[in-house]
């Protein structure tokens, strides 16, 4: 069995090997022969701390995926996520590989978000809003920013010191941002991304303008939310997988009438793979709904395993 440490696998993950993997992960999600199961959500003896198991298999890998949200650990100067993936022995059924993977998942969590844009959104998209602060928006805007010519970045975060704070980590990666009050944040922006943890819309469906791309990847249980239903209604929506995101995605607020054939959810592996049709004209707002699937850690798990093995003698020679 290979372990691959936290350590380690932040050394091996990059944004390009996080796209490639997690592109081909979407494509291979809407194989015939590929199954994503049901995510299973869990907490500790602490009902505050979460964690959910998510697994898959393809034609390529097999595994689960251990996602924990433990709070607490901000005041302990620890990162309040964490994740475990496991890849098993397509052969033997025994564990292949096990990798820490919590700075891997907020890359892995971007590039789906990245991939989806560069299929979604304007070819000309310059200005993002970000809703959010904490962590995972630093990955979000640094992955898009890589897709797309993104000039101007507003960020909308509940707390001001947070969000002038955030303002300043982009500045560092030479990203031009500014704070910006939500009305204001979405009326200027060709790419809106959400990465929160609310349960309540974050902003008005009316101050959407035509044409913007916009990304949800805060919903992942139930009772999340972050967009509008009312934006869902007239745009055109779009999933990492229509079975989850309408059970514990942002499209679960719309599940009823996706069910009734009111609105229709497209899978972005079957834009990826030339199966359907992506945006369609330049004033088409499209949405993206990333809750989350596992074939996504088990592509960049296995993308890992071979760089880990091209680079091993490296490895070796520090430990």
């Amino acid at each position: 069995m290979l372990f691959i440490s936290e350590a380690e696998s932040a050394a091996l993950i990059s944004e390009q090997l996080a796209f490639d993997a997690v592109r081909d992960s979407l494509v291979a999600a809407v194989a015939e022969h590929a199954r994503t199961f049901p995510a299973v959500a869990g907490h500790g003896s602490d009902p505050r701390n979460e964690f959910a198991i998510k697994s898959a298999a393809s034609g390529k890998v097999a595994g689960l995926k251990v996602g924990s949200y433990w709070p607490g650990n901000a005041a302990r100067g620890l990162a309040r996520h964490s994740s475990l993936i496991m890849l098993l022995d397509q052969d033997t059924g025994r564990v292949g590989a096990v990798i820490e993977a919590g700075e891997v998942n907020a890359y892995r969590t971007a590039a789906a978000d990245a991939v989806a844009a560069a299929a979604l959104a304007r070819p000309d998209a310059a200005s993002l809003a970000i809703f959010g602060s904490g962590h995972q928006a630093l990955y979000e805007c640094l992955a898009l920013s890589r897709i797309r010519p993104v000039e101007t970045i507003h960020v909308v975060a509940r707390d001001p010191g947070r969000g002038a704070d955030f303002v300043a980590k982009l500045a560092a990666r030479s990203l031009h941002a500014v704070p910006a009050q939500a009305r204001d944040a979405c009326r200027s922006a060709d790419i809106i991304v959400t990465a929160t943890t609310a349960s309540a819309p974050l902003f008005d469906a009316r101050w959407v303008r035509p044409g913007t791309h916009v990304a949800s990847m805060g919903s992942d249980r139930v009772g999340k939310q972050e967009l509008p239903v009312a934006l869902l209604e007239r745009a055109r929506l779009f999933c990492d997988l229509p079975s989850q995101s309408t059970r514990i995605g942002e499209l679960q607020h719309i599940a009823d009438e996706v069910a009734a054939g009111e609105l229709a959810v497209t899978s972005i592996g079957a834009v990826l793979a030339g199966r359907a049709a992506g945006r369609g004209s330049n004033e088409e707002i499209t949405v993206f709904d990333s809750s989350g699937i596992a074939l996504q850690d088990l592509y960049v798990a296995a993308a890992l395993v071979e760089e880990w093995r091209r680079r091993a003698p490296a490895f070796e020679a520090t430990s």
